[in-house]
């Protein structure tokens, strides 16, 4: 990724919390050196009080390092103005309570100074986009914990910006809730938007980032594609499709992998995730009203997963 653009530099960032008398009291980020190139999913990983929050704060100017440097855009990150690409969703989003949706989408977007018209325009287009147009009239006051991270996310967007930068985006939502939000946040790397995610929802960020930093402590412990990191080159993996497992293809593969040096340690029907199990199921009840879930016919039929592939592993 050398050659690509880079949004968001630190070298040796660090944070110093000090008390009233200036004695170091934390150490909330340590000498951190990273890179966020344009159109990728960052994640930023780690325990609570790893640094996570400080190294955002950073970047957004709310607090000034006390050693090293931020970059975002080529420019420091206390130059106020280069806000003005960023699009930021904290974990709570401390939006006016008796606000509508459309109220809040226009407040917003007088503060980046666009005429009114524009904001008309991108206020309607947003509200559809979380799916708030039913809600569109509601103040935020009566709004649920989802309903007002999807304003805040649309607060968040609406000055059309270059890098997104997503504090727990999941919170608050329900599985329906959780992979929308997610589609989106791909949706918006398509357009060539970067994107800077914390989240303690591990799944999430394995689904979704390209790339994830993680952290303990204030210090930077691992780097890279989430592919790389998560690969165990120790076990090789095989899927197949069309085939019963059955003790004539035990044997034979048992023999193929021996005259390579392994040995079977799992082979069988590799399983669903409850995500997608879940999602599957409120789907086929939208198509099927009225169908529910009887035991005694579960009891004489056998749970059907929807991949039935042979998994192998050595």
């Amino acid at each position: 990724m050398a050659d690509q653009d880079v949004v968001v530099e630190t070298r040796k960032l660090t944070k110093i919390y000090r008390d009233f008398w200036g004695r170091q009291k934390k150490v909330a980020l340590r000498a951190l050196n990273l890179k966020v190139y344009r159109g990728e999913i960052f994640g930023l990983l780690g325990p609570n009080g790893s640094g996570k929050t400080t190294t955002i704060k950073l970047l957004l100017g709310l607090l000034f390092p006390t050693d090293g440097d931020a970059l975002v855009f080529d420019q420091p990150a206390a130059e106020v103005r280069k806000n003005e690409r960023i699009g930021y969703l904290p974990e709570e989003s401390y939006l006016y309570r008796f606000l509508n949706a459309e109220e809040t989408l226009d407040f917003y977007g007088r503060l980046f100074k666009l005429d009114a018209a524009t904001r008309r325009k991108k206020a309607a287009e947003l509200i559809e986009l979380v799916n708030l147009g039913a809600d569109k009239k509601r103040i935020l006051k009566e709004y649920s914990k989802g309903m007002r991270q999807r304003i805040g996310l649309a607060q968040a967007l609406i000055n059309d910006p270059e890098l997104v930068i997503l504090d727990e985006p999941t919170s608050g939502l329900d599985p329906l809730g959780t992979r929308w939000m997610k589609d989106l946040i791909v949706n918006l790397r398509n357009q060539g938007k970067t994107i800077i995610m914390c989240s303690h929802r591990l799944e999430d960020v394995q689904d979704i980032c390209d790339r994830v930093a993680i952290l303990n402590e204030g210090e930077l412990q691992e780097l890279g594609s989430v592919r790389s990191l998560l690969e165990d080159v120790q076990r090789l993996e095989l899927r197949a499709s069309g085939v019963q497992l059955n003790e004539d293809l035990r044997k034979d593969l048992e023999s193929v992998l021996a005259k390579h040096g392994g040995v079977i340690e799992f082979i069988g029907h590799p399983t669903t995730t409850l995500e997608d199990l879940f999602l599957r199921i409120v789907a086929q009840s939208k198509a099927h009203p009225g169908r529910r879930y009887l035991p005694e016919k579960a009891a004489a039929k056998p749970v059907e997963v929807k991949d039935s592939s042979t998994h192998v592993s050595r």
